[in-house]
């Protein structure tokens, strides 16, 4: 493999580049299809397949953009506590809602998964599908799910989220600045803050805020819902 493709500035300006080529298709045509994450991958993994880059050397090369993610928990932290007094006084709704959308999600997947007769290893692989990475996978193993799955599952479902979620929350009729950022927190983790950010300072904060308590809660409900409808 040529040096210059496996070396970390080409790397990284392939990741970057994929992006901003993502965000200026999603500028002209505007279809919501487009979401820049979703093309940035596609572009990354042909050009990664067409140059012959392996996994492990893209991994090593894109390292600092993973250590980014680090900073990013520390800006949200700070953004929510610019807009403390948007959930001042709202305290058990917001808890209220993550708690019951907890619910929902896990005793669903449970359902539909033994109606369908799926296995026990892909329904625990499922069950986190609405938390972020780190936290999905550790539950996974918990559970002896399969992590590798359970990773594809939760992002699949922050990219979907963040594509038609606002649009389905316009179709409900979802105005609430604060509901808004819940609820693609809530069910589309990092992925749907990033898109609640777009939306607005209040929706990103509250979004933020819906990631770690989505994540708190569900790790408290998956054993409990497992035993119930063992």
């Amino acid at each position: 493999m040529n040096t210059i493709f496996s070396s970390t500035p080409f790397i990284l300006l392939l990741v970057l580049g994929s992006y901003l080529a993502g965000c200026k298709l999603q500028q002209k045509k505007h279809i919501a299809i487009f979401h820049p994450l979703l093309v940035a991958m596609v572009l990354i993994i042909g050009l990664l397949t067409l140059l012959d880059i392996d996994y492990d050397t893209f991994c090593a090369g894109s390292s600092f953009i993973s250590f980014l993610l680090g900073p990013s928990v520390v800006a949200l932290g700070y953004a929510l506590y610019e807009q403390i007094e948007q959930i001042r006084g709202k305290e058990i709704p917001v808890l209220t809602a993550v708690f019951a959308g907890g619910i929902v999600g896990i005793v669903s997947v449970i359902a539909i998964c033994r109606i369908m007769g799926v296995d026990e290893a892909i329904t625990s692989s499922l069950q986190p599908k609405s938390v972020t990475i780190p936290i999905a996978i550790s539950l996974s193993e918990h559970s002896h799910g399969i992590p590798s799955l359970t990773a594809v599952i939760v992002f699949g479902c922050g990219l979907l989220g963040g594509i038609i979620g606002p649009a389905v929350l316009d179709r409900c009729h979802v105005n609430s600045r604060v509901a808004r950022g819940l609820a693609l927190g809530s069910a589309a983790h990092g992925l749907g803050t990033a898109r609640a950010i777009e939306l607005g300072a209040v929706e990103g904060a509250i979004s933020g805020l819906a990631i770690g308590l989505m994540g708190v809660i569900t790790s408290l409900l998956i054993p409990l819902c497992e035993s119930i409808m063992r």
